[in-house]
C-alpha cells in the first residue's frame, strides 16, 4: 500500500477537526462520528480542547482507504498556537488546507499558505460547508485563484480531463506536450502537485460527510509516496508527554528502521516505539521509513531536530511577539519555573526565562488565547495558579547598510582578531552567516571556530538589546597566532565583531528597531465605519478603502502595529455592543512607528552590557588593556576591506 503522512491545517473554526472525523468515519477508523461542539471529537481529546471547541495540540490518527495507507495529522486552527502547526510541516508527504466557504481565505489562512509554500508542500484544499445558504462555488475557487495560487483547480468533477488546459497552463513544458497531444497523464498531473504547480480542490460539508469521499479518492490517487533513504534518518515534530508524565519525542522516520534499544543520540538509547491512534497507541518492535511514531526514553530532544543522517530542519517562521512577567501569586517561584519549563520542553517557543537578579520569571507568547491556555495548564497539571502582567512587545533590531565589524581579543598570552561583513536582507529572513575568507588568512579550524561561535548564541542589538534579524553576517578575514591563539579567543573576538558592528550602525544612524504587525479583519455595521477608520489610523495602522455599496456591514482590511492593536478587540466589542469582529493576525516585523519613545524607555546602555561589549582588548607591555569599539578603525591589527 502507498503510505502518506498528511497534516490537515486550517484557519480556525474551518472545519478541520470535523473533516478529520469524518475522514476516519469513511474509512472505518471510527464507528460513530464524533463532534467538536460535543466534546467528543477523536482527535480533540484533551480536557482543554473539549471545553474550548477548538484544537490546541496537534494529534495524530490512521486510516486505510482502498491501496493508501494515511496518516493523519490534525493542527492547531487558531494563530495563537501557529507554531505547532509549524513544526508538523517538516514532516508532511501533503496537506489538506481546509476553507470555510462561509469566510472565504482569511488572513491566518494566507499565513498558512506562506508556511506551505516555505515547506514546498503539495497541498489539496477542501472547501468546507457547502451546504450553508448563498455560498457560490465559481466565486470561491475564483478568490482561492486569485489570493493562493491560479493553480486551484477543481478536481471533483465529472472527468479530470475536462481540466487538462487549465492544468497544462500551469507550466509551459507541459503545456508544449498538451498542444501537441491534446492529452495529460495521470503522472504528469502528480508531478505538478508534487512540484506546487496545481493544487486540487475539493467542495463539500463535512459535517454531512459530503464530498468526503471523493477527496479520499483523490487523495487516493494524485499523492506520491516519498522515496525512502537507506540511511537511518528521522525528523523529530513534537515533545509531549503522556497522562503518567512520561516524556515522547514524536519523529518522522525518513530513512532505514527504528528498534528498541537502537542508540540515536549520544548515550541515549530508545525504550519504547508508540504508534498512536486518537489518545490509544500500540508498542511496536520495528518502525520503518515514511512511519511517525512517539519515542519513550530520550531526553534534551526538540522540534526541528534531525536524527542519524538528518540535519536539524531551518529556524520556524511563527516566532511569539509578546513577553509576559509571571506572578507567582504565593506559589513558589522555583516550582513555578520547574513547571513552566516542562511546559517549554513541549513547545520551546515560549523561551522561558529566569532573572536571579530581578526575581521573575518571563514566557514568550502569540497571544491572549495561548496564554490563558498556559494558565489553564499550570493549573490542571500542577495545581499551580498563576497570573501574568499586562504583557509587553519583544521587538527586534536590524540594520540598513552593510557595515564591518571588528573584535579584537589579546589579554597576555592570547590572540585572535575577527573582522566581519554584515548585511541587510529581506524582510523575515532572520540571520545568517557565511564565510569568504581565504585559508592563508585564517586556516580552516580558525574558521570553524568563528563559525561555530557566530552560531552559538543570540545575538543582541545595541538599540534596545533586542535580537538582531534580516542580516548576513560573513567573515571577511582576521588574524590568529600559532603561539598565542587557545580555544575561547576567537569566540570572544566574533561575539565583540558583531557588537562593535552594530556600535558602528548606531553612530551611523543606520541600525533600525523593528517591531511586530498584525493583518487585521476588523467588520462593523456602516454607522460604525468612521470610528474605526479613525482608530485605526490613530494607532499608525493602514486599511484599504472599504467598498460603501456593501450594505448594512463593513469590512476593513489592512495592518497596524501590535503594539498598538493589542487588546482592541474589547473595545470593539464595546463600542459595536457585540456585533463587531475583529481577526489579528501576527504578518511580520516591520520599521518601528515610534522608535524614538521605545529607544528611550529602554534606557539600554550598549556599552553597559558587559555579557554584550563591543569594546576589545589589546596587549600592551606584558598586559592586556581594553580599547573602546570606535577605536576599532584605527587599532585593528588585520586590515579593513574597505582599505
Amino acid at each position: 500500500m502507498k503510505h502518506i503522512v498528511t497534516g490537515i491545517i486550517a484557519h480556525v473554526d474551518a472545519g478541520k477537526t470535523t473533516l478529520s472525523e469524518a475522514l476516519l468515519y469513511k474509512a472505518g477508523t471510527l464507528s460513530h462520528l464524533g463532534r467538536v461542539d460535543n466534546g467528543d471529537a477523536f482527535l480533540d481529546p484533551d480536557d482543554l480542547e473539549k471545553k474550548r471547541g477548538i484544537t490546541i495540540f496537534s494529534h495524530e490518527a490512521s486510516l486505510q482507504y482502498d491501496q493508501l495507507n494515511l496518516t493523519l495529522l490534525d493542527t492547531p486552527g487558531h494563530a495563537d498556537f501557529g507554531a505547532q502547526t509549524e513544526q508538523v510541516l517538516s514532516v508532511l508527504d501533503d496537506a489538506i488546507l481546509v476553507v470555510s466557504a462561509t469566510d472565504g481565505v482569511q488572513g491566518y489562512t494566507r499565513t498558512l499558505w506562506r508556511l506551505l509554500s516555505r515547506y514546498n508542500i503539495p497541498t489539496f484544499i477542501f472547501v468546507n460547508k457547502m451546504d450553508a445558504p448563498g455560498v457560490d462555488r465559481e466565486a470561491l475557487l475564483t478568490q482561492l485563484q486569485t489570493e493562493l495560487s491560479p493553480g486551484c483547480l477543481a478536481f471533483d468533477g465529472d472527468s479530470i480531463a475536462d481540466s487538462y488546459e487549465d492544468i497544462a497552463l500551469q507550466d509551459d513544458s507541459v503545456l508544449d506536450g498538451y498542444v501537441a497531444s491534446e492529452t495529460l497523464s495521470d503522472d504528469v498531473i502528480r508531478q505538478l502537485i508534487g512540484q506546487r504547480k496545481v493544487f486540487p480542490t475539493y467542495f463539500g460539508a463535512a459535517l454531512k460527510l459530503n464530498g468526503v469521499d471523493t477527496l479520499m479518492a483523490g487523495l487516493q490517487h494524485w499523492t506520491t509516496e516519498r522515496k525512502a533513504n537507506q540511511v537511518f534518518g528521522a525528523r523529530i515534530f513534537k515533545v509531549s508527554h503522556d497522562e503518567k508524565g512520561e516524556r515522547l519525542t514524536w519523529v518522522r522516520v525518513t530513512g532505514g528502521e527504528l528498534h528498541p534499544r537502537d542508540e540515536v543520540l549520544p548515550e541515549q538509547k530508545i525504550n519504547q516505539l508508540r504508534q498512536y491512534n486518537g489518545t490509544k497507541y500500540t508498542v511496536n518492535q520495528t518502525i520503518t521509513a515514511g512511519e511517525v511514531c512517539a519515542i519513550t526514553g530520550l531526553t534534551g530532544t526538540r522540534p526541528g531536530q534531525g536524527l542519524g543522517d538528518l540535519a536539524d530542519s531551518q529556524a520556524p517562521v511563527l516566532q511569539p511577539v509578546l513577553t509576559y512577567k509571571v506572578d507567582p501569586q504565593g506559589n513558589d517561584l522555583h516550582a513555578c519555573l520547574t513547571a513552566l519549563q516542562q511546559l517549554e520542553d513541549e513547545d520551546p517557543q515560549l523561551h522561558v526565562t529566569w532573572s536571579n537578579q530581578l526575581q521573575e520569571i518571563r514566557v514568550q507568547l502569540m497571544g491572549a488565547m495561548q496564554l490563558e491556555v498556559i494558565q489553564q495548564l499550570l493549573e490542571q497539571q500542577f495545581q499551580l495558579d498563576v497570573s501574568f502582567d499586562e504583557g509587553s512587545i519583544l521587538y527586534k533590531e536590524t540594520i540598513t547598510d552593510p557595515i564591518e565589524g571588528v573584535g579584537h581579543f589579546e589579554p597576555l598570552r592570547h590572540y585572535a582578531e575577527v573582522h566581519l561583513l554584515m548585511a541587510p536582507t529581506e524582510r523575515g529572513d532572520g540571520v545568517s552567516f557565511a564565510s569568504d575568507c581565504s585559508l592563508e588568512v585564517l586556516d580552516k579550524n580558525w574558521q570553524h571556530q568563528i563559525m561555530t561561535s557566530l552560531k552559538a548564541k543570540q545575538h543582541l542589538g545595541v538599540l534596545t538589546g533586542a535580537p538582531i534579524t534580516d542580516m548576513q553576517i560573513t567573515l571577511i578575514g582576521g588574524r590568529g597566532s600559532i603561539v598565542h591563539t587557545v580555544g575561547g579567543d576567537f569566540r570572544q573576538a566574533t561575539w565583540r565583531a558583531v557588537r562593535q558592528g552594530l556600535m558602528m550602525t548606531k553612530q551611523q544612524g543606520t541600525a533600525q528597531l523593528l517591531e511586530p504587525w498584525y493583518q487585521f479583519r476588523l467588520t462593523v455595521t456602516q454607522d460604525q465605519v468612521g470610528r474605526a477608520m479613525n482608530d485605526i489610523q490613530r494607532m499608525a495602522g493602514e486599511f484599504e478603502t472599504p467598498d460603501n455599496t456593501a450594505g448594512a456591514v463593513v469590512t476593513l482590511t489592512g495592518s497596524a502595529p501590535v503594539a498598538e492593536m493589542q487588546g482592541y478587540a474589547q473595545t470593539v466589542n464595546a463600542y459595536t455592543h457585540g456585533q463587531g469582529e475583529l481577526e489579528c493576525v501576527v504578518d511580520d516585523y516591520r520599521p518601528c512607528h515610534n522608535a524614538e519613545e521605545v529607544i528611550a524607555a529602554a534606557a539600554y546602555d550598549p556599552v553597559g552590557d558587559l555579557e554584550n561589549t563591543p569594546d576589545s582588548v589589546f596587549c600592551a607591555h606584558g598586559a592586556g588593556y581594553p580599547v573602546k569599539w570606535d577605536q576599532l578603525p584605527v587599532m585593528a591589527h588585520y586590515s579593513y576591506a574597505k582599505n
